[in-house]
């Protein structure tokens, strides 16, 4: 049983890395993808929490480099903060959900059938996290251009492999 603490210990400092970071949509590179994937998808990493910048973070720290007009970036600045004003109260209601876990599997003996019926509650915010991520990615994306999307994602490979150590491992 004490694996499950230390699982809702890591998923609170998660979600709190989440509400520090969430400062704009998370993306991983995408060296070597299949040309089908669209160029912005997230790949299954935690880039935006554990060593990398959320990509539009990255395209407006990267303007001059991505010739950004003054619309583009407006329009990045735009879709950055009515990301960020869309997931503070989700991620704030699950740090509680979270805290109420911890404090559930606290009582001896822990009542599972509220710390599951707890986490299915937190479920559908999970999702909305999901959804919000990849609409702010989708709206990014089509702000820039083609080959602006293709520099950025250079950034993205470039910046990606400056963090890896030998063999291709992070270090």
């Amino acid at each position: 049983m004490k694996i499950i603490p230390k699982f809702l210990l890591g998923s609170t400092l998660a979600l709190a890395a989440a509400g520090v970071l969430a400062t704009a949509p998370l993306a991983a590179a995408q060296d070597a993808a299949p040309s089908t994937k669209p160029p912005f998808a997230h790949r299954g990493r935690m880039m935006g929490f554990f060593g990398g910048a959320p990509l539009i973070t990255i395209a407006l720290n990267h303007k001059t480099d991505l010739a950004l007009s003054d619309d583009q970036v407006a329009n990045l600045e735009k879709i950055k903060s009515a990301y960020q004003s869309q997931v503070t109260p989700i991620v704030q209601q699950l740090q509680a959900n979270e805290k109420e876990i911890a404090g559930l599997m606290q009582q001896t003996p822990a009542n599972l059938i509220q710390v599951k019926a707890k986490i299915q509650e937190s479920e559908p915010y999970r999702s909305e996290l999901h959804y919000l991520r990849l609409e702010a990615l989708d709206n990014g994306r089509s702000v820039l251009s083609a080959q602006q999307q293709e520099q950025l994602k250079s950034l993205v490979r470039s910046r990606h492999s400056n963090f890896r150590g030998p063999q291709g491992q992070s270090s």
